[in-house]
């Protein structure tokens, strides 16, 4: 499968990669261009999924962008790498549930190769630590599927500033907290979105 690589050195807006997401598909979908894998970083903003409810603000004097992507509430900001891509199923299996297991496989064994133990977890999308008993979310996932193309995509937070998530319910989940690498395991993250790009196209491709 041919399927451009694609990274930003600066930070990009969130309408703007949705944009370029959305043309993307339907190019894809007419076979006039590759999928693409996409890594990046946004500026800060919150960002409301399609299943999201006004509870999940806590704070609300900050400013939310509903968009079409699946799930609820969430942060992106400096320090978390977010990857997105245009990946078309009709190519592979017509399977969502594999798909997103295909992503969660890839962030797993991304964070193993840098000697952290992550794992997902049925009931909550996303990739968890467990942090002293407490379960902490590492890396959050959100998936738009049409005309059996996935896109969106998922974020891991790296060195992140973790208060932002104070203002709300992340992803709609009370009991849990948040974490990011940095706190998990003070070392080098610079070749992280090599070694996950690496990692995705070679799981896809199984």
């Amino acid at each position: 499968m041919n399927i451009e690589i694609k990274k930003s050195e600066k930070p990009v807006i969130y309408e703007d990669a949705k944009k370029l997401m959305e043309e993307r598909l339907l190019n894809v979908d007419l076979n006039k261009s590759n999928e693409l894998i996409w890594t990046l970083e946004h500026p800060d903003i919150y960002t409301a999924g399609t299943s999201y409810s006004e509870s999940d603000i806590l704070d609300k004097s900050i400013k939310i962008l509903e968009t079409n992507r699946g799930g609820k509430i969430t942060y992106h900001g400096p320090g978390q790498l977010i990857c997105y891509f245009v990946i078309d199923l009709k190519k592979r299996k017509k399977d969502i549930r594999n798909f997103i297991s295909i992503i969660e496989k890839t962030i797993i064994e991304t964070l193993n190769f840098f000697n952290i133990k992550s794992f997902s977890d049925k009931e909550n999308i996303g990739i968890w630590y467990n942090d002293n008993k407490k379960t902490k979310k590492v890396a959050a996932i959100g998936v738009r599927i049409s005309k059996w193309i996935a896109y969106h995509g998922f974020s891991i937070n790296i060195c992140n500033n973790l208060e932002k998530y104070n203002a709300i319910i992340p992803c709609g989940i009370k009991d849990k907290g948040v974490t990011n690498l940095k706190q998990i395991k003070d070392q080098d993250y610079k070749e992280l979105d090599k070694k996950l790009v690496e990692i995705f196209i070679s799981n896809l491709n199984k």
